[in-house]
C-alpha cells in the first residue's frame, strides 16, 4: 500500500472528498464522498451555505477514514469569495456568491478612491466585479460594522481550513485571486488602505506545501478519527489543475475547463504592462511562486445552465443528448461572446443566446442543437483569440493546448478547440484538480522527490486523448470577431 492523502475538492455546484494513493509511479484516486453545493437566494442575496459545506466535509473525513488511513488533508475551491470572522473567531454571516449583484458599480466606486489602472499594476489581476476587492468594498459600504468588528477576511479554502484547525492564514494562490495581493512582492498591497480596507482583515500568507494546522482535537473526538495535518495546497482550484498539466515542454498553453475556462501559460515572473491591462489578463500565483498568465473566460456555465433546464424538464441526465444535438448541426453558424454580461447570471440561456444573435443580425438558432453548436463554437473562438493575445504578449509560439478538467469529457468542445485554434489539443486528466492537490501533499511528505517528476506521474495517473486539427475556421473566426466586436 502506498502513501494516502485526502483531497477536498469543492466546486460551485458540487464537492467531493477523494482519497489519493501514490505507489511510486502513479496516483490513484478514489471518490469516497460527493455532495451538492447549491447557493441559496435569501431576499435577493445569493449566499453559500458554508455550515452545510463544513458538515459535509466532516462526513467526507469519516468516510475516507473508513476506506483507509490518510496522513494529511488538502482543500481547494473556486476563487474570490470569502467570509468575515469577528474578534471572537465567529462567522459574521454566510459567504455571498460572486454572482450576487451587490458588486454592480463597485469598480466605478473604487475608481473614486484609487485608479483601477494602478490597482491592476499593483496586482496584475483582470478587473472583474466578482473579485474579492470589489465584493469587500460592497460589504464595507452595506455592512460598515465589518471594519470595526471584523478580524479576518478568509477566502473559502482558508475559511474551511480555519473551521477545521482553528488557525488563521491565507494561502498564496487563493490570495492572488483577490486583487489585493502583489505577485511581485508576494504580499498584500499597501494600496488597500486607500480603498478603506483595514490591515487587520488580511493575515499572514502561507505557501503551497506549508502547514495550515492540525485538525482540532474536538473534531477528532466528535468524528472518532485520528489527528491529521491540513496542508496548504493551491487553495485556488485552477492552480491545482495547472500544477497537474502533464506538459513535457517549457512553453505551453493550458486550459482548465469547467464552469469557467482559465486559459493561459506559465511564466517566470509577472507580465504587467499596458498591453496585459488592456487585454484583461491576470497574473495568478501557483505552486513554487510560478506565475500563471491567464484570462478568465466564461466556460461551461452556459452549457450547464441549459443542461440543468433539460434535466429538470426530462428528469434524467441530458449531457450526451445535448452534445450529440450540437454535433448534428455542424452546418449552422452563429456566434456569441460568452463573456457578455447577459450570460453572467443564472436563467434561461437558450433565449439569451437567441436574443444575442438576433440583436447582432445573425442567423438565429432555433433548435436546441443549433443553440448548443453556437455556444461550443463561440467558446472555441474565444480560446483562439486568447491564445493569440498571450502569444503576442510573450512573443512565443505554442503548438499544443493542454486541456484539463471536467470539460475534457466534452469531445465536441475538444475537437472544435483543436480545429478553430489550429493546434493540437491534449485533453486530460479529467481529475486534474484533485491530482494537483494530491501531488502537492505528496511533495510535502517527501513521497514525490522533485517538482520535475510531477508531469510524468500525472500522465501515468489518468488517460490523455489527443485531438489534431482537421479543418480551417479562418473565415468563421473573422466573422466571430466582427459580430462580437472583440
Amino acid at each position: 500500500m502506498g502513501r494516502r492523502v485526502l483531497c477536498i475538492d469543492l466546486g460551485a455546484s458540487s464537492g467531493r472528498a477523494m482519497l489519493a494513493e501514490y505507489d511510486g509511479e502513479r496516483i490513484a484516486l478514489t471518490e469516497v464522498h460527493r455532495f451538492k453545493n447549491k447557493g441559496i437566494d435569501v431576499n435577493g442575496t445569493l449566499y453559500w451555505d458554508i455550515l452545510s459545506i463544513y458538515n459535509k466535509i466532516k462526513s467526507g473525513l469519516v468516510k475516507a477514514r473508513l476506506s483507509g488511513d490518510y496522513d494529511s488533508i488538502g482543500i481547494d475551491t473556486w476563487g474570490v469569495d470569502y467570509a468575515v470572522i469577528d474578534g471572537n473567531g465567529q462567522l459574521m454571516g454566510d459567504p455571498v456568491q460572486y454572482r450576487d449583484r451587490r458588486t454592480a458599480g463597485m469598480i466605478e466606486e473604487a475608481e473614486k478612491k484609487l485608479s483601477t489602472e494602478k490597482l491592476y499594476r499593483q496586482t496584475g489581476i483582470q478587473l472583474m466585479e466578482i473579485n474579492t476587492v470589489f465584493q469587500l468594498l460592497a460589504d464595507l459600504k452595506n455592512r460598515p460594522y465589518i471594519a470595526e468588528y471584523g478580524s479576518a477576511v478568509l477566502n473559502i479554502p482558508d475559511l474551511l481550513a480555519y473551521m477545521l484547525t482553528g488557525e488563521i492564514s491565507s494561502e498564496l494562490s487563493i490570495a492572488s485571486t483577490t486583487q489585493l495581493f502583489s505577485p511581485v512582492t508576494m504580499d498584500w498591497i499597501p494600496e488597500k488602505a486607500a480603498l478603506g480596507i483595514p490591515d487587520k482583515l488580511l493575515h499572514r500568507i502561507v505557501r503551497p506545501g506549508e502547514s495550515k494546522g492540525m485538525l482540532r482535537e474536538s473534531i477528532c473526538e466528535e468524528l472518532r478519527i485520528p489527528a491529521a495535518e491540513v496542508v496548504a495546497v493551491c487553495g485556488h482550484d485552477t492552480q491545482c489543475a495547472s500544477f497537474a498539466v502533464p506538459a513535457s515542454e517549457n512553453d505551453f498553453i493550458f486550459l482548465s475547463s469547467g464552469t469557467w475556462s482559465l486559459l493561459g501559460t506559465v511564466t517566470d515572473k509577472p507580465v504587467i504592462n499596458e498591453s496585459s491591462y488592456s487585454l484583461g489578463l491576470s497574473n495568478e500565483v501557483g505552486y513554487g511562486g510560478r506565475i500563471n498568465l491567464l484570462k478568465n473566460i466564461t466556460g461551461l456555465w452556459i452549457v450547464q445552465q441549459i443542461e440543468s433546464y433539460y434535466e429538470l424538464k426530462q428528469g434524467r441526465p441530458c449531457f450526451s443528448w445535448l452534445e450529440e444535438s450540437a454535433r448534428s448541426c455542424s452546418g449552422f453558424t452563429a456566434f456569441i461572446d460568452p463573456d457578455d454580461p447577459v450570460f453572467s447570471a443564472p436563467g434561461n440561456m437558450q433565449e439569451r443566446v437567441k436574443e444575442y444573435c438576433r440583436r447582432t443580425g445573425q442567423n438565429v438558432p432555433e433548435s436546441i442543437g443549433e443553440v448548443m453548436r453556437t455556444v461550443y463554437l463561440s467558446l472555441a473562438m474565444k480560446y483562439r483569440l486568447t491564445v493569440e493575445q498571450i502569444s503576442g504578449l510573450t512573443g512565443k509560439t505554442y503548438g499544443t493546448i493542454y486541456m484539463v478538467g471536467g470539460g475534457t469529457r466534452d469531445r465536441l468542445l475538444c475537437s472544435l478547440t483543436a480545429d478553430v485554434c489550429g493546434m493540437r489539443v491534449s485533453a486530460g486528466p479529467v481529475e486534474a484538480t484533485a491530482l494537483g492537490n494530491a501531488a502537492i501533499q505528496l511533495l510535502k511528505a517527501g513521497e514525490i522527490k522533485e517538482v520535475s517528476d510531477v508531469p510524468g506521474i500525472i500522465s501515468r495517473s489518468d488517460s490523455i486523448t489527443i485531438y489534431e486539427p482537421s479543418r480551417d475556421y479562418d473565415k468563421e473566426y473573422a466573422r466571430f470577431r466582427e459580430v462580437t466586436g472583440i
